[in-house]
């Protein structure tokens, strides 16, 4: 029996029907982008503050805000929707650090310090995909660059999803790399490699949905 499926909801309609108080729509876009800004937030935390903060305790707290502020936002794209988490994301960062620091007075410097190296990691995101394709392709001239890596990260092994993120996002040399794995140099510039091909095949697997 033929049985007729309905297509997943644009992010645009998801976003208007958030707008318009659907709660169900706005966990759906939550969901759809909680592997992006955990790991935005993993790479903020690991440049600015050494102790173990946790990762999701953040995002938590960004989607709240989400909850009280999407009446309020005016973007109709997914790139716009970004951004605006990203906005909402340096935010809270600046409230973890303010408190971890033990400073009592908000800082605008730093927010906007934390907003434009969320803005560089995303874009940082998308380098791979660029690196990987000799023209921009369909899928990706349709979705943001960064959410797709996301995706293509999240089909990878553990070790080549860690690799990349310490290399490409954290921008770590391959000695840190290698403490920080604690692997020898050359096991891993060997994963790195191996880790690169198979994030290409990740993409281009997604590129063909």
């Amino acid at each position: 029996m033929n049985r007729n499926v309905e297509p997943a909801p644009t992010v645009e309609r998801l976003l208007e029907d958030a707008r318009g108080g659907d709660g169900a729509a706005l966990g759906a876009l939550l969901q759809r982008y909680h592997n992006y800004l955990t790991l935005l937030t993993r790479v903020q935390l690991g440049r600015r503050i050494q102790a173990k903060l946790d990762v999701l305790d953040v995002v938590q707290e960004v989607a709240l805000e989400v909850h009280r502020r999407i009446g309020g936002f005016r973007g109709a794209s997914e790139g716009e929707f970004l951004a605006w988490l990203r906005q909402i994301l340096g935010g809270v960062l600046a409230n973890q650090i303010r408190r971890y620091f033990g400073a009592k007075r908000r800082d605008v410097r730093l927010e906007c310090d934390l907003y434009e190296d969320l803005d560089r990691s995303s874009k940082a995101m998308a380098e791979p995909i660029a690196a990987s394709q000799s023209s921009p392709s369909a899928q990706a001239s349709r979705r943001e660059q960064a959410v797709l890596l996301v995706d293509a990260l999240d089909a990878l092994a553990p070790d080549y999803r860690e690799v990349i993120i310490l290399r490409q996002l954290e921008g770590l040399s391959f000695p840190e790399v290698s403490a920080r794995m604690g692997r020898s140099l050359d096991s891993v510039k060997n994963l790195w490699a191996r880790a690169l091909a198979k994030l290409r095949c990740e993409l281009e697997a997604l590129d063909g949905l």
